[in-house]
């Protein structure tokens, strides 16, 4: 053993004891991350929710884990491509309301998608299938709107997770909006696994519940809580409807709110956590406006759960 340590200089030899050292009494709790661009896109509405678009740079304030980020990139009415899942309720227990969602879910693709822009369309009903992949062909969308048929049960957080992992893939803004009565009844997946999946793709999840009676003893509540908790999660909103013309409505300020959000990067001043989940927080400053509102995703993983 002597003959291999006096062919290492003495110098090398103390470095190397000395980093060895040093990774010893790192705390086991603390994790390494890269400092990477994080993207918050950030929605900003006045006191009746009407979208406000003309702030600037120096209205915001940002911050990570409760300490101030310098903003890195701003921009407004992003041109990012746009990627939407528009994932819809068919099981048994919507069969008298789908015909208006479908139909309102048409007259939402024409309004807002773009050429650089595409849209998948998912129905859940006891399983989920992507009816049709991304694309900005409108006919191809209407077809396949076209196709959908009624199931059974209802796998609500299946269609979060599945969808967040189909949006996971794209570039640019990604957003999903579910069209549901707010049942789940066979999902394999729980409601954590369906958040989680949505927070790692960045996407913002607008939900649509569809309330026909709004006193129904048969509401599943739970479920709807979970719509409205995912969406304030994700920056997103939830709606209420209940006839053909707030389905409308609903998908009118999705579409207004897509066209005027801003887009807030920047680089983590720390690249140490003791989370695998940092929290953001968006504030204005510098303004006059009175009652505005700030809606952004609440945070990030800075790593992915084991396979």
């Amino acid at each position: 053993m002597s003959g291999v340590y006096r062919r290492i200089p003495c110098g090398i030899l103390l470095l190397v004891v000395a980093a060895s050292w040093a990774a010893a009494q790192e705390p086991s709790s603390t994790l390494k991350v890269d400092v990477k661009l994080v993207n918050v896109f950030v929605t900003v509405t006045d006191e009746h929710g009407a979208p406000i678009g003309k702030l600037l740079k120096d209205n915001f304030k940002l911050s990570e884990d409760g300490k101030e980020q310098k903003i890195a990139i701003f921009d407004r009415e992003s041109a990012l491509p746009l990627s939407i899942v528009l994932a819809v309720d068919t099981s048994l227990s919507t069969r008298k309301d789908l015909p208006l969602e479908l139909a309102s879910g048409r007259k939402f693709a024409r309004a807002i998608l773009r050429p650089q822009d595409a849209l998948a369309v998912f129905q859940f009903s006891e399983i989920v299938n992507e009816v049709l992949p991304f694309t900005a062909d409108l006919r191809t969308i209407d077809h396949a709107i076209d196709k959908m048929r009624l199931g059974s049960a209802t796998a609500l957080y299946d269609a979060l997770y599945l969808g967040s992992r189909a949006l996971d893939r794209r570039k640019g803004r990604k957003v999903m909006v579910v069209i549901t009565d707010g049942g789940d009844t066979a999902s394999k997946v729980d409601y954590q696994d369906a958040v989680r999946a949505a927070q790692e793709a960045e996407a913002i999840v607008y939900s649509i519940i569809v309330v026909p009676v709004e006193a129904n003893a048969g509401r599943d509540l739970g479920g709807e809580h979970a719509l409205v908790q995912i969406s304030e999660d994700t920056g997103g909103k939830h709606y209420y409807a209940s006839s053909l013309a707030q389905l409308d409505e609903a998908f009118k300020q999705i579409s207004d709110e897509l066209r005027t959000q801003y887009l807030l990067a920047y680089y983590p001043s720390q690249r140490l956590s003791d989370s695998s989940f940092r929290r953001i927080f968006v504030s204005l400053t510098g303004t006059d406006e009175t009652g505005l509102q700030v809606r952004h995703r609440t945070g990030y993983y800075t790593s992915r759960p084991s396979e």
